[in-house]
């Protein structure tokens, strides 16, 4: 069958889509409205994504605000003014701050899948936010009456509740997106808040048995928006020991931006579970030229001299999208180099006869 290859997640959103989510925000159109052009909006992703290849397909996160935020739209108990992500080229993002208890999910990941599910003609893999990335919504001085305590015992029940939805629902794999793993490494260099995360996902995913967990996979990057990043300058050999000790059968790991992919691989090699699969990144979703198939094929097989065959995939290093709102790299760029991903990982399995 070959080495597999699958996207990450997120996809950047038609024009039409875009038009649509200002013109409800601003209350020119109704929820139906908004729901019809989501749907039309993952039809068409579905259906680029196969028409490319891809033996796994998204919904492109089309209906998501964005890749970490999605389990708050819509819920009270929020203020704007939480932690701030800042990335090298000087913009910002900033998530919201608990202000009351206890916390729930607005949305859960499961509606995703069953939209693309009612398009795709492959497997549907669903992305949905790690536990630790939504434990820095909770301030520092705490919340009267909502212990930090209560707060991630709610919160891992919801995580849990989220990836079993998806699971429920068909999706052949589910993602937790933990781009914060490298960031926490930049805020704490001491390493105590990474080991937080990974204390808290790995709560999460020892709820599931050795056969779920091996349809779970963790992915991780130096955040990728508005083609730039928010923690590229900080060493992946400090995250990766750390980051393959969680608790799940795959990891999707950033590599084709990184500036020593071999450095990246040699510790892969040597720390990834025996029961695990690595998915390296193969396209720069942050670089505006688009790879051709050689260049991922050369990849794909330096990988292949670190990592056997039997245990490698292929993917994105990041969503090309991950903000609803992110409009530097072009829909049409993004599935020509998902296409070259796809050629390139199959030039490499035939030159290495899996």
């Amino acid at each position: 069958m070959g080495i597999p290859t699958e996207p990450v997640g997120s996809i950047p959103r038609p024009a039409e889509l875009l038009t649509a989510m200002a013109d409800h925000a601003a209350g020119r159109i109704g929820d139906d409205e908004l729901a019809a052009a989501q749907d039309r909006a993952v039809r068409d992703t579905v259906r680029r994504l196969e028409e490319t290849g891809s033996p796994v397909v998204t919904d492109g996160e089309q209906s998501k605000p964005s890749f970490a935020t999605y389990p708050l739209a819509g819920l009270d108990g929020l203020a704007p003014d939480g932690v701030v992500i800042p990335f090298a080229d000087g913009h910002q993002r900033q998530l919201p701050r608990l202000t009351a208890g206890p916390l729930r999910y607005a949305v859960h990941a499961d509606r995703y899948v069953r939209a693309a599910l009612r398009h795709a003609t492959v497997p549907v893999k669903q992305a949905v936010i790690a536990p630790s990335a939504l434990s820095l919504l909770y301030p520092p001085d705490g919340i009267d009456g909502y212990s930090r305590e209560a707060f991630l015992d709610d919160l891992t029940a919801e995580a849990e509740a989220d990836i079993r939805g998806c699971l429920g629902a068909g999706a052949d794999s589910v993602q937790l997106d933990f781009t914060e793993g490298r960031l926490a490494l930049k805020l704490d260099p001491s390493g105590g808040l990474l080991e937080q995360f990974v204390a808290l996902n790995n709560r999460v995913l020892e709820r599931f048995s050795a056969a779920e967990q091996a349809r779970i996979g963790v992915h991780s990057c130096p955040g990728g928006d508005q083609d730039s990043t928010h923690s590229l300058n900080v060493d992946y050999a400090e995250l990766l020991p750390r980051l393959l000790r969680l608790k799940a059968g795959r990891f999707a790991i950033q590599l084709a931006s990184e500036p020593d992919p071999d450095a990246v691989l040699s510790v892969l090699a040597k720390h990834l579970p025996a029961h695990a699969r690595v998915f390296v990144g193969v396209t720069d979703p942050v670089d505006p030229r688009v790879e051709t198939p050689e260049q991922v094929r050369d990849r794909v097989l330096a990988a292949a001299r670190h990592l056997p065959p039997d245990r490698l995939g292929t993917c994105d290093d990041c969503g090309f999208s991950p903000f609803a709102d992110d409009t530097s790299t072009s829909r049409d760029t993004a599935f020509a180099k998902i296409r070259a991903r796809i050629e390139g990982t199959a030039l490499a399995s035939g030159h290495l006869g899996v």
